[in-house]
């Protein structure tokens, strides 16, 4: 829905009606907040895995592990977190996810500050604090599987790849 008159579409110039620019930024929303992540999909993802066990961790926040060993928990931040952070601070919801290493934390710093940052909380723990609304349901996927696999025992983890192996052979089909 656009409103043009001859002249305006001469010098390629044409205007949208407010109703027309209201449904525009409405779907563009919609079809935005689809590919970002939720803690409704964090629960999903997660317990997607074997032996994945959902608790609250001791400040009573939603806690993930696998044999016991924490590798996703909820992570609002703290006084000192937002002292140390200062106007960067995020405000809404942080998930913070075990990394393998302390080289892989620093990769996916570098890969995507946008996404990913840290506190001196975690300086020397291979732990990533990521913002939740912005991050990629696609990225989170992948960043749970390793946290995931990171934590988990050999049998899960075999039991794990050997099903991813089989699903993706069959969608394949």
């Amino acid at each position: 829905m656009t409103s043009c008159d001859w002249n305006t579409r001469r010098h390629g110039i044409c205007f949208m009606t407010d109703a027309a620019a209201d449904q525009l930024t409405i779907r563009t929303k919609v079809r935005h907040a689809k590919l970002m992540a939720s803690w409704q999909d964090v629960h999903r993802l997660v317990l997607a895995f074997p032996d994945t066990r959902e608790g609250t961790s001791s400040r009573g926040q939603r806690a993930w592990t696998v044999n016991e060993k924490g590798f996703a928990w909820e992570r609002p931040l703290r006084p000192k977190d937002l002292q140390a952070l200062g106007a960067a601070a995020p405000t809404g919801p942080v998930l913070a996810v075990r990394t393998p290493d302390l080289e892989m934390k620093e990769a996916l710093l570098l890969s995507d500050p946008a996404v990913y940052f840290t506190t001196p909380h975690f300086d020397g723990y291979p732990a990533i604090l990521i913002r939740l609304e912005i991050i990629k349901l696609r990225q989170l996927k992948a960043l749970l599987s390793e946290a995931w696999l990171a934590r988990a025992p050999k049998r899960s983890q075999e039991r794990f790849l050997k099903r991813s192996v089989n699903v993706s052979r069959s969608s394949r089909r």
